[in-house]
């Protein structure tokens, strides 16, 4: 029995002692205070300007839902590069001073200039220069300088012709998708091929030598049309009397989009007349976007 109440005082000794150590432990430090550049979010902006010194802007313009490049090109834009020029919306910071002497943080003569139009109206963020201890960059907005990592900078200084959309298709045009006339490539002449994708998701061929399976088609579709991205691209004016080996891919509305081949090797290249854009691909890439898989049999013998 004495052993008993021996253990029973050493276990509400370290009891005791447990709980003494959480009452008289040291706090821990609070987390540093962040401070939200601004309140704004992605749905407030419709056009976008990006300005460097002595340079033109780049503008960009919602259109239903989707940002197009107003100059210097005009073409659909790269939605994640529009999306990471305006991710200084959501920044915070640690420093947040008032916009007193512009000069002192380089906000006299910026290195670039984002400004946003839309529900909020203008709102403009002011890029200075670098704070030489943290090497973070100085931003003004609304009265304020905060203190913010070189990203946001950059991702708003992309060079314009890289924050193109390298899709051949835009999101609409690959929703609408019914097929793909390919009687003007070289080696589908002479079976003048067409391939329909009919609205129940079932492929067929005009050439009834071909045996498409469902799923080769798919899966073609898939690593091609749906997600391939170009390597880059490059704007172009149509020449009007220049011929090439061409194909049109069919939209369920009737439209035809219009591609022509200007080049197999070293790198597969697609132009699309109607934009204004040449969509560089890598040769395996672009080959593999225009043979889809029919399995053409050859005839029996006699």
């Amino acid at each position: 029995m004495k052993k008993r109440w021996i253990l029973n005082l050493l276990l509400l000794a370290v009891v005791v002692g447990i709980a003494l150590f959480l009452h008289f432990k040291p706090a821990e430090k609070a987390v540093s205070a962040r401070f939200e550049v601004s309140t704004l979010k992605m749905a407030d902006a419709d056009t976008l300007k990006i300005e460097f010194p002595a340079k033109a802007p780049t503008i960009f313009e919602r259109q239903n839902a989707y940002w197009m490049m107003r100059k210097p090109y005009a073409a659909r834009a790269d939605q994640m590069s529009v999306q990471r020029a305006l991710s200084v919306i959501a920044a915070t910071s640690a420093a947040r001073l008032p916009l007193q002497d512009a000069a002192k943080y380089g906000l006299d003569q910026p290195e670039l200039k984002v400004t946003l139009s839309g529900k909020q109206g203008e709102q403009v963020f002011i890029f200075g220069t670098h704070n030489p201890v943290t090497e973070e960059q100085y931003v003004g907005y609304a009265g304020n300088v905060f203190l913010l990592a070189g990203q946001y900078s950059e991702a708003a200084a992309t060079q314009p012709i890289e924050m193109i959309d390298k899709s051949p298709l835009s999101p609409s045009e690959r929703k609408q998708l019914a097929g793909f006339d390919l009687a003007h490539l070289e080696q589908w002449e002479e079976n003048a091929l067409k391939v329909q994708l009919a609205s129940d998701g079932k492929w067929s061929a005009n050439d009834p030598k071909a045996k498409p399976t469902q799923n080769e088609m798919n899966e073609w579709l898939d690593f091609t049309w749906a997600q391939a991205q170009a390597t880059s691209v490059e704007v172009y004016t149509p020449d009007r009397k220049q011929t090439y080996p061409s194909f049109e891919v069919v939209l369920r509305d009737g439209k035809k989009v219009h591609f022509d081949k200007i080049q197999e090797s070293p790198e597969y290249l697609l132009a699309r007349p109607d934009e204004g854009i040449i969509y560089h691909f890598p040769n395996d890439v672009g080959f593999t976007m225009v043979n889809p898989p029919v399995n053409i049999q050859a005839p029996k013998s006699k």
